[in-house]
């Protein structure tokens, strides 16, 4: 079940977290969205979830910008983030939704689809427990890094501060290969690497390739 935070209207920017929390680093997802959480950054909510399901389509409709933070076993290099589309039609076909999906949904449903991102983080701990690897640690403080720094960059142009929004992600949200890629990775591998296989495996909606591109400056 999702837990949304109680700023349920008007928010600049959703991240969505999920994965499973009794999975140790597969519950690196909820783990951002709640830290993010406590932060109470104006204008953020945050919801944490087990799995993406058709129900987020309404809170995702609703923000101007959404963030899914997901975990990626198998990573080439370091934590990911992806510009995303919506997939060509919102019908689900299994239990569970992947980002692209809930996108089109939010716009066939609802009218209206936002600008998305993909953020996946590198793993290695898929045994039970609730504790995360120093692998998944490191992407953790990674990804909060660069959610808040989309958060601010929003925050200065709006106020007639900073650049325009889209041009921070160059530099701002270089791939980070060096930080959490495993030994011996390539950190000019940048972005195009893989972005990993699924933590959960199997057909859960959580695949952290499909439909994901390099995003690119406006």
């Amino acid at each position: 079940m999702a837990n949304p935070d109680e700023n349920a209207a008007g928010h600049d920017l959703l991240v969505v977290g999920y994965g499973n929390e009794l999975r140790c680093d597969d519950g690196v997802g909820p783990k951002v969205a709640a830290a993010l959480q406590e932060m109470k950054l104006p204008g953020v909510r945050t919801i944490t979830c087990h799995q993406l399901t058709p129900e987020l389509a309404e809170p995702v409709s609703q923000a101007r910008r959404v963030v899914f933070v997901d975990a990626a076993v198998d990573a080439a290099v370091g934590i990911q983030w992806r510009e995303l589309e919506p997939a060509a039609t919102g019908r689900i076909m299994a239990h569970a939704a992947d980002p692209r999906t809930l996108l089109a949904l939010a716009r066939d449903v609802f009218g209206r689809c936002p600008t998305a991102f993909w953020l996946t983080i590198p793993i290695e701990r898929l045994e039970f427990g609730d504790k995360l690897s120093p692998l998944a640690r490191r992407g953790m403080d990674l990804a909060l890094g660069r959610i808040r720094g989309l958060w601010t960059a929003r925050l200065s142009f709006a106020e007639g501060r900073g650049v325009p929004f889209s041009s921070c992600f160059p530099s701002q949200f270089a791939n980070d290969a060096n930080q959490t890629g495993a030994p011996g990775s390539d950190p000019a591998a940048g972005a195009e690497g893989s972005a990993g296989t699924p933590a959960s495996g199997g057909n859960t909606g959580r695949s952290a390739s499909a439909g994901a591109g390099r995003l690119e400056p406006d």
